[in-house]
C-alpha cells in the first residue's frame, strides 16, 4: 500500500493525518518509516496538514515528532477554513502547546484563511480561552487583524460573539479597535456580535468604548439594534432605546 495516497473528497485525509489527528502515535512513527509525505495537504475543504489536525487535538507527543521529521510549522493556512499549526493550538485551549509551539519559532501573526479563517488571537478570543489571549497579547500578537472576508471575526468581535466579558476588556486595554469593520459574509461589528446573542453587560462595556450605533455589517447591512429586535434580545433593545433617549436630551 502507499502511505502517500492522497486524500479522497472535500474532507479527505492521508494516513498519516489520520492517524495524527487521532493521537495514535506508533501508526504516525510506521507511516514515517514508510515515506509517509509530512507536508502533505488535505482534501479541497480546510486542508489541514497532518501537524495542523495534531495541534487542533492537543497531541504534544505527535506534533513534535511531526516537526523533528520535518513538518513545517509556519505553513501558510489553506484559503478555506484552514489554520496553522498555532492557529489549530489557541483554537484548541492547548496552552502548553501553544508556549512549545512558539519556541519553535511559529509565526503569531500568520494571516487566517480567507474563508472561515482565525488568526491565533482571533481563535483564542472566540474561544474563550483567556490565558492563551494573554499571552499571545504578551508576545505582541496583532489586536486589531482584520477578520477575515467569509465568516470571518475580529478578536474583539470573536469575544463579543461568545460572550467572553474578561477577554473583550483585554483586547479593549490592548487597543482593539471596537467599530472595526465585519466580515462581508455574515460578519459582525462587535457591538452587533453582542446583541446577536443578548450579552447586555458587554454591549454596554462597547458604548462606553465608544462603539457606533450606526455602523452596519455583514452582506444584510443592518446595525446592532436591527440585529437585536430581529433575534427578539430585548434587554439589548432596551438598551440601545436608552441610549437614543440619553443622546436627545444632551
Amino acid at each position: 500500500m502507499d502511505p502517500n495516497e492522497p486524500p479522497k473528497g472535500y474532507y479527505g485525509q492521508t494516513a498519516l493525518q489520520a492517524s495524527s489527528c487521532n493521537g495514535h502515535l506508533a501508526v504516525v512513527e510506521m507511516l514515517l518509516v514508510a515515506g509517509a509525505e509530512v507536508n502533505a495537504p488535505g482534501g479541497n475543504n480546510g486542508g489541514r496538514s497532518a501537524v495542523v489536525l495534531a495541534s487542533g487535538a492537543g497531541y504534544m507527543n505527535i506534533v513534535s515528532r511531526l516537526v523533528s521529521a520535518g513538518a513545517d510549522i509556519n505553513y501558510p493556512a489553506h484559503p478555506y477554513a484552514g489554520r496553522t499549526a498555532l492557529q489549530a493550538a489557541a483554537e484548541g485551549g492547548h496552552i502548553e502547546l501553544l508556549r512549545w509551539l512558539l519556541k519553535q519559532g511559529a509565526d503569531i501573526n500568520t494571516p487566517s484563511a480567507k474563508n472561515g479563517g482565525r488568526t491565533a488571537l482571533q481563535a483564542a478570543a472566540l474561544e474563550g480561552h483567556i490565558d492563551i489571549v494573554e499571552i499571545l497579547l504578551h508576545q505582541n500578537a496583532y489586536v486589531n487583524a482584520p477578520a477575515a472576508r467569509y465568516k470571518g471575526v475580529t478578536a474583539l468581535q470573536g469575544a463579543a460573539f461568545g460572550g467572553h466579558r474578561r477577554i473583550v476588556r483585554q483586547l479593549l486595554d490592548a487597543g482593539a479597535d471596537v467599530n472595526a469593520k465585519g466580515a462581508y459574509y455574515n460578519g459582525y461589528t462587535a457591538l452587533s456580535a453582542a446583541s446577536e446573542c443578548g450579552h447586555c453587560e458587554i454591549v454596554r462595556m462597547l458604548l462606553d468604548a465608544g462603539a457606533d450605533v450606526s455602523l452596519t455589517s455583514g452582506n444584510k447591512r443592518w446595525t446592532a439594534a436591527q440585529i437585536a429586535i430581529f433575534r427578539g434580545q430585548q434587554a439589548v433593545t432596551q438598551i440601545f432605546q436608552q441610549t437614543k433617549q440619553m443622546e436627545k436630551i444632551v
